[in-house]
């Protein structure tokens, strides 16, 4: 259970014998933990509601709460703060119900929605570089977050692979190699080989996009090709169908380093054929209209302090936009996955897009009552300049090469602490990919996702402070004491009362984790899971350091101690895995 929810509980019952609200009941750890455990600031609350003297009610309050059987100490203190300890014993029977818990005490919904997580946003002809890191990496433990919850959880990427992009790869392949069956109108079958690798798409799409925006006629004819595809031009669809693929392979690659996996693999392009439908649905009942040769919805508002502009979903030339592919992905996934929430993690430069897209799904009747769509914004990992993280040369640092920088990395601190050293090669690689990826995830993950953050290998390796590498060494150690007490016949045994203070405070702090998922949850923000689990093994630390498991005498104590132990690590193994990283078996 929530102990705080438990004492909030309690508390508020208080409350509500004095004809107040049992909300005011509401417990916190203390910000004083040298004079208590928890805290209730409720009665302030109620002397402002009441025209009564706070620190009264406080004290009425407090009166009632000193006879549970599960507090052993209330004060009042100060202007009306209620400080509340608990007694060792009820702290022991709720640790022993969160341990033997498999979700550790977090109350599973009863209610499970379907939610959509919509992330990574890999574009056909690109592979993934930086910029996709922070979507993938937050939306993944979004992801695991719901799921952990009891929600059903749809993870898709929602690949870019049906927009203007794909109109300019079109016409500089025609342009390089005319002789392609792909260009010939009578052609009737298409080579089963792609006649370009990845390679060819990252040097070609670069160059054709910045000659685009000085090449009138170039850029018109892309805009044609792009029509034509979306039309269905054989030729097209079959060299279209050759980039997704080479595409997707690499892609799948970058995904399975990173431990990420999805759902779906749709793109725009599955809901082609919901396009045209779509938009003259929207004209024939006004939502949509004509506007200099486009067709758009206009989504202004009364109230808003600037102008909103509309948004189009056909242009002048007959092509569709990708915030019309957006809106019927809308349609999709209320209609076939019928998604309650849906969670759009892409990053704050498109909010103004995800404004758009919203008050046209709303004001189309695309969305159905009570579900929710949240642009999940996030800022930018930059390099030590402080700006966006480039290659030497000014260029875009694709994923792989992040992903190898730091296993590297990672197999020099290994190397430096004299970890792994007699280990098979095979395994010395695998940990060194484990810890690069964790050290790559928790550094992202530990700061707030609207900040930015700079990129720093040498801290994010670290196997000291704040890091994915401390926190997997962390649980490798509890994972070597449990398998040294198995080799000595030491068994787990009830958990006891704590007596040391040591002890004590690792159980307070594993008893957290029902509320602090519940937070990251709430709040869309993975970081309290990342923080609380660096508090978990620093308070593990400290436990160990003071309390001597397997050499304890008393075997009771003893028993306790280890279960303690095992708890502290499924607590731990938990949290990292909602945070995508992989704890290995030793180091």
């Amino acid at each position: 259970m929530s102990l705080l929810s438990h004492l909030s509980s309690i508390a508020g019952e208080a409350f509500t014998e004095l004809g107040l609200p049992a909300e005011l009941g509401e417990t916190v750890p203390s910000q004083r933990p040298e004079l208590a455990q928890y805290q209730v600031n409720g009665a302030m609350a109620a002397g402002k509601a009441t025209n009564q003297a706070p620190r009264e009610i406080a004290q009425k309050v407090a009166d009632r709460l000193a006879g549970h059987p599960d507090i052993e100490n209330v004060e009042v203190a100060g202007p009306g703060f209620i400080n509340i300890t608990i007694t060792d014993a009820s702290i022991a029977r709720i640790a022993a119900e969160d341990a033997a818990d498999p979700y550790l005490g977090f109350p599973v919904t009863s209610d499970p929605e379907n939610v959509v997580v919509d992330y990574a946003g890999p574009n056909v002809a690109k592979a993934m570089h930086v910029g996709h890191l922070r979507a993938t990496i937050i939306g993944d433990s979004l992801a695991r977050l719901f799921s952990f919850a009891g929600h059903k959880v749809i993870r898709d990427p929602h690949f870019g692979d049906w927009g203007f992009q794909m109109g300019l790869l079109i016409a500089a392949i025609a342009e390089e190699q005319p002789e392609l069956a792909y260009f010939d109108p009578d052609a009737g079958t298409y080579p089963s080989e792609s006649p370009v690798t990845l390679d060819d798409l990252q040097r070609i799409y670069p160059e054709a996009s910045v000659r685009a925006r000085s090449d009138d006629d170039f850029a018109d004819i892309a805009r044609q090709a792009t029509v034509r595809l979306q039309q269905g031009d054989p030729g097209y669809l079959a060299l279209w169908r050759h980039m997704k693929s080479v595409s997707e392979e690499s892609q799948r690659q970058d995904f399975a380093t990173l431990g990420v996996n999805f759902d779906l693999w749709y793109g725009e392009s599955d809901v082609h054929d919901r396009l045209g439908p779509l938009v003259a649905t929207l004209r024939e009942s006004g939502v949509a209209e004509e506007s200099k040769g486009a067709i758009v919805i206009r989504i202004g508002e009364d109230g808003d302090n600037r102008d909103i502009p509309p948004l189009i979903l056909e242009s002048s030339s007959g092509g569709f936009l990708y915030s019309t592919t957006d809106l019927a992905t809308i349609q999709m996934r209320m209609e076939e996955l019928r998604a309650d929430l849906v969670l759009y993690v892409v990053d704050r430069r498109q909010a103004d897009h995800f404004l758009q897209i919203f008050r046209a799904a709303a004001k189309a009747g695309i969305i159905p009552d009570g579900t929710r769509l949240e642009h999940i914004w996030f800022g930018t990992m930059n390099g030590p300049d402080g700006k966006p993280f480039k290659t030497r040369e000014g260029g875009v640092v694709r994923l792989s090469d992040v992903i190898e920088m730091l296993t590297e990395a990672a197999r020099r601190r290994l190397d430096e602490a004299h970890l792994a050293e007699d280990y098979p090669e095979a395994e010395r690689s695998s940990i060194a990919s484990i810890v690069g990826v964790a050290a790559l995830k928790f550094g992202d993950l530990i700061n707030n996702r609207t900040s930015d953050y700079v990129l720093d290998l040498d801290r994010f390796t670290s196997f000291e402070g704040k890091t994915g590498p401390y926190l997997q060494y962390a649980a490798v150690r509890i994972k070597s004491i449990l398998r040294r007490a198995e080799s000595e016949g030491v068994e787990q045994g009830p958990l006891l009362a704590p007596t040391v203070d040591a002890e004590r405070e690792l159980m307070l702090e594993l008893l957290r984790l029902p509320d602090v998922v519940g937070r990251a949850i709430a709040l869309r923000a993975p970081n309290h899971v990342a923080e609380f689990a660096y508090d978990v093994a620093g308070r593990f630390n400290r436990f160990y350091d003071t309390c001597h498991i397997l050499s304890e005498p008393d075997l009771a104590r003893r028993g306790s101690w280890l279960t303690l132990a095992a708890w502290a690590l499924a607590a731990l193994e938990r949290l990292l895995d909602l945070l995508g990283i992989e704890v290995p078996d030793r180091m």
